[in-house]
């Protein structure tokens, strides 16, 4: 079976994360999120892919090419104006043929055994499909055994808890039902109303509940993909290819790059990826379910916990950053601090794209984009997003 990945949007709900790369090219466990679809793909049996790109398309082509370095063939075609989830998938028609075909979003995650289970299940279309906790931000199956009878984009009283996840297999009258579609309130093309006129014309529409899911729509499912990545994948290579100096301590699952050294004092507790060629230490506590990039450099009594920290990016010393994202390049000047913990106990707001949202987590630092330098003793308070190019004050408190 040959697969599709809409990988062609920005991702304006990231922030800032998104300046300088596509959404699918965030990293997860020092990968991209595209890299880990692809992986799955290729896990479950699926070695032809096509992604459909748009924004900042050379940044997904340079890095994957024609996918022969992972052992896939891929191929590209551009979006040319962002119209829609159905226009993406209609933009692929001559390639898929006449046979059935997987699409997913370039922005979700699944288990191997998730992606076999969806191919193999009957249907003139089949839809990924898994229980949520808030329903209202999802699109949701109304299901009745293993038909669906109808979608219904983010419904103020749902009831069901059973979302549409993102991924779909298709035989080829999907693309006789996108030529049918209307635009949506917004001006899109969407693939769930096409999904909705096959239900309605009779179609056999069936649906598979995954077992292992994350969608990735704002900043803070970046840092619950990366910590089920580091502790269910097994595509990780727990190696030492680096130096540790032999005051250092490593416990649990930790992966250290080339050309690393882990200076006397450091403590990391895993699972903890980092890249290569960086610095760490000495004395510094690296904490569980951290990634870290290449050419950073962590300095004396830094505490890094449950965060991505992204390729060039220097913390000096006497710095803490809990529960963040950091881009590329940062520098953090000595004593930057980051709340992550409301005093009132409450879920941690974040405003991103002029709306304000409820991340859901009692715990979560800043969003930082690429390029940002802070001063000395600067300090953040919690859901804190910060724009790439930044430049903090010393002793400046950021909201």
């Amino acid at each position: 079976m040959k697969a599709v990945i809409l990988a062609a949007g920005k991702g304006t709900r990231m922030g800032p994360l998104t300046d300088n790369r596509p959404k699918a090219m965030l990293p997860i466990a020092n990968r991209p999120l595209l890299e880990h679809i692809i992986v799955t793909l290729k896990a479950a049996g699926i070695r032809e892919i096509l992604i459909v790109t748009g924004y900042m398309n050379e940044k997904i082509m340079e890095y994957f090419e024609d996918g022969a370095s992972l052992g896939m063939n891929i191929e590209y075609i551009e979006q040319q104006s962002l119209k829609g989830t159905a226009d993406a998938v209609a933009t692929v028609r001559s390639w898929t043929g006449t046979d059935r075909f997987l699409v997913t979003n370039g922005d979700v995650l699944a288990g191997i055994q998730d992606i076999k289970k969806l191919c193999n299940t009957e249907g003139d279309a089949v839809l990924a499909a898994k229980k949520v906790d808030a329903p209202r931000e999802y699109g949701i199956l109304y299901v009745k055994g293993k038909k669906v009878e109808k979608i219904v984009e983010k419904p103020e009283k749902p009831a069901s808890d059973l979302a549409n996840a993102g991924i779909y297999v298709f035989d080829p009258v999907i693309f006789e039902a996108i030529d049918n579609t209307n635009p949506s309130s917004r001006g899109e093309y969407e693939i769930t109303d096409s999904i909705q006129l096959l239900i309605d014309s009779g179609k056999e529409i069936s649906f598979a509940e995954l077992e292992q899911w994350q969608d990735i729509g704002f900043p803070w499912h970046l840092l619950k993909a990366n910590e089920m990545i580091l502790n269910d994948s097994e595509d990780i290579q727990w190696d030492i290819r680096g130096e540790v100096e032999p005051y250092a301590t490593l416990k649990g699952s930790v992966a250290v790059g080339k050309g690393t050294i882990i200076r006397n004092g450091a403590y990391i507790t895993g699972p903890v990826v980092i890249g290569n060629n960086c610095d760490i230490g000495p004395n510094c506590y690296v904490r569980s379910a951290t990634t870290i990039g290449n050419n950073v450099r962590i300095g004396n009594a830094v505490e890094v916990k449950n965060s991505i920290v992204m390729n060039g990016t220097h913390i000096g010393h006497l710095s803490y950053v809990g529960d963040s994202i950091i881009g590329e390049r940062c520098n953090f000047g000595a004593g930057t601090k980051v709340a992550n913990l409301r005093h009132d106990n409450r879920t941690v707001m974040v405003e991103l794209a002029g709306k304000r949202f409820d991340s859901g987590r009692r715990k979560l630092g800043v969003i930082m984009g690429d390029y940002v330098h802070t001063g000395i003793n600067s300090m953040f308070n919690v859901g804190t997003t910060v724009a790439s190019g930044a430049c903090i004050n010393p002793g400046e408190f950021i909201r």
